[in-house]
């Protein structure tokens, strides 16, 4: 089991209201899995992938990752579980203009303490893994926007992670392109990598083999992806 969620709730103060944004949130995911987690804004989507990212702390329930009972864990050691067991891609790519692809991929290598040698190796692997090994010197403003996502990608592998998170990760991305990004996320899924990709459209979703559809901060569906129901209010 690498994901175990067990009665979170998370609830924001909005002056003297309590304001809840999920509740009771029952989750396992297992190692290899690909699952979609789907539903409208407001939903608790973003603050239910903060929570398993370890960038939000639940006001109450469990959190397992990888066998860390992470609630329990102060801030210094949730950077480095962030750092170790997640790789994180988000919509806006968030590469450094001022690098080049393989000094992008590189950077959590660099913070991970490896040899400058070990690192630009790495950084080419996994550059030539999502099909960018011509691309290795080019700067952001060279690629395009679906080029930018595959460092991304390549950048989020580079610890080697357990586990992927995604978060709308073809939203900026023509029709094509988020095409190619998600062919690429079965290709990792088929080689083993768990990765769990935010989404509110259902075709998108329907790439994962499961899907978890939320609703006013409630699992309301969790159903393999080409059997989904359609998402609720």
């Amino acid at each position: 089991m690498l994901i175990q969620l067990k009665h979170i709730d998370k609830i924001y103060k909005a002056g003297q209201v309590d304001v809840p944004a999920l509740i009771d949130i029952n989750l396992q995911v297992e190692r290899g899995e690909f699952v979609a987690i789907i539903g409208q804004s407001g939903s608790g989507k973003t603050t239910l992938l903060d929570i398993v990212g370890c960038l939000s702390r639940p006001t109450s329930g469990e959190y397992w990752l990888d066998g860390d009972h992470v609630n329990s864990l102060p801030d210094a050691s949730l950077t480095g579980i962030r750092n170790r067991k997640i790789g994180f891609i988000f919509q806006t790519f968030h590469l450094l203009a001022r690098k080049t692809a393989l000094e992008n991929v590189q950077l959590p290598l660099m913070y991970a303490g490896v040899s400058r040698k070990a690192q630009q190796d790495k950084a080419r692997e996994l550059l030539t893994r999502v099909g960018l090994q011509d691309r290795l010197l080019h700067y952001s403003n060279q690629l395009s926007g679906g080029q930018q996502q595959r460092v991304a990608i390549a950048r989020a592998l580079a610890n080697s992670p357990p586990l992927l998170l995604a978060d709308e990760p073809t939203g900026n991305l023509d029709s094509q392109s988020g095409k190619d990004i998600l062919a690429l996320f079965e290709q990792l899924h088929h080689q083993g990598q768990t990765i769990v990709m935010i989404t509110h459209d259902p075709l998108i979703a329907e790439r994962a083999e499961r899907r978890i559809t939320l609703s006013d901060g409630r699992i309301v569906a969790d159903e393999p992806a080409y059997q989904a129901a359609p998402v609720l209010g």
